[in-house]
């Protein structure tokens, strides 16, 4: 492994994303706000913890009360007059239940002086939800969602028709009184109600839609869900304002800034990337081949969400497998490395962040009687990875705006 270039890999993304946090945008977003009567807080998604400190920071006893729903391992600490609560992703279970009525139970019977602050961040579609089927059944429909690599929105579409709380319902709960939201986008373009499934934004999305998703992938619903899927969502909300803040473009921009300080030349791809992640590390790989007669350090930055079939029964996510499938074009070039990595610390289901992989990760793997090819069939590139110390782990971040990438052509 080159050490050089991994460590310069490691430093600019973790600077990255710690330059995204969403402290600095949750105060600004509350800098003019000037409730009447009660403020209950309500923060839900990866960054909720961290969104809801900032917040409580900000207000102080202006905040009368709140709950917290984050995921496992992700509340850091009290904090005053705040209830946290943990529970699962990308699937929902009880702990997500739980946390959902404890929020709606203290947003039941509010006045029109009353005002509900929403902080939302990506992860709230699992994390904030009371279904309106059978949780085993909600389960069922996200994993096939999950496994068939259906985009955010299209799960969003119809995962919002399921619930209680998505799709702008929550606020029309809320109602009489006033709901704010500050919304850290974790989608392509801030489509403000896809994010963690719009609980408080009017619905654009149709039911003709959310048909339309089940037939593309042939999806196994009960005749109650099917139901649900035909009944439309709200499209006007009298009572909701909002303020989206961060996204994976000012995350692309701190790791171009980071690359600059590190000497390296900038080329700044895309914040949009939308593809099978494998085909992401093989084109990354492509572009630094091409690149190498340069003689100069260079970066390639690419900020988005890629996508993962499942087909194999092995562990990974897609900035792991974005890494492992650069691995097979980068082979022997001892200059050139990829590095992708989730802004949330979560990639798929497992503790790494994302992956790095360098001209030496081929050879490495292969005397681990491994093979880049044979270990993507399976959707093993966690412990493929892991074999060849290329897990990147930062543990949970606070923030969620999506995943960058950044391909590295290093000192001649």
């Amino acid at each position: 492994m080159n050490q050089e270039l991994r460590s310069d890999a490691e430093k600019i993304v973790r600077r990255a994303i710690e330059a995204v946090k969403p402290d600095r945008a949750v105060q600004e977003a509350l800098r003019d706000f000037r409730p009447g009567g009660r403020v209950i807080l309500v923060a839900a998604g990866k960054a909720a913890w961290q969104m809801a400190a900032a917040a409580s920071a900000c207000l102080g006893d202006v905040l009368t009360s709140g709950v917290v729903i984050t995921k496992y391992h992700h509340v850091q600490g009290d904090i005053p007059r705040v209830a946290c609560y943990e529970g699962g992703h990308p699937t929902p279970d009880a702990g997500s239940y739980t946390g959902t009525s404890a929020a709606l139970a203290l947003t039941e019977n509010l006045s029109e002086e009353d005002t509900v602050l929403f902080l939302l961040s990506g992860g709230g579609s699992a994390l904030f939800d009371k279904p309106l089927i059978d949780s085993e059944e909600l389960q069922d429909i996200t994993g096939q969602l999950l496994a068939c690599g259906a985009d955010i929105r299209e799960i969003n579409t119809i995962r919002k028709r399921l619930s209680a709380v998505k799709g702008g319902r929550f606020a029309q709960w809320c109602a009489p009184a006033q709901v704010y939201s500050v919304i850290l986008s974790d989608i392509l373009g801030d489509p403000i109600d896809m994010i963690a499934s719009g609980p408080t934004v009017a619905d654009r999305s149709t039911c003709e839609q959310a048909m339309a998703v089940v037939k593309k992938y042939g999806l196994r619903l009960s005749i109650q869900a099917e139901q649900y899927l035909g009944e439309e969502t709200p499209k006007v909300l009298d009572n909701s304002t909002f303020r989206v803040t961060g996204s994976v473009k000012e995350l692309c921009s701190q790791a171009a800034a980071v690359c600059e300080e590190l000497d390296y030349e900038v080329h700044y791809l895309t914040d949009c990337m939308e593809c099978e992640a494998r085909d992401a590390g093989t084109f990354l790989a492509s572009i630094l081949r091409s690149h190498l007669a340069d003689n100069k350090k260079m970066a390639y930055i690419a900020g988005g969400e890629t996508v993962v079939h499942l087909k194999g029964k092995g562990l990974g996510g897609r900035n792991q497998e974005i890494a492992l499938a650069a691995a097979k074009g980068l082979a022997g070039i001892h200059r050139a490395a990829v590095i992708s990595v989730g802004s949330d610390g979560t990639d798929g289901p497992t503790d790494a962040a994302g992956g790095y992989t360098d001209g030496d990760t081929a050879t490495e793997l292969a005397e681990k009687g491994l093979t880049v090819d044979a270990v993507l069939a399976e959707n093993d590139a966690y412990h493929a990875l892991s074999a060849v110390g290329g897990l990147i782990v930062t543990g949970p971040t606070g923030t969620n705006v999506n995943d960058v990438t950044v391909a590295l052509l290093g000192e001649v």
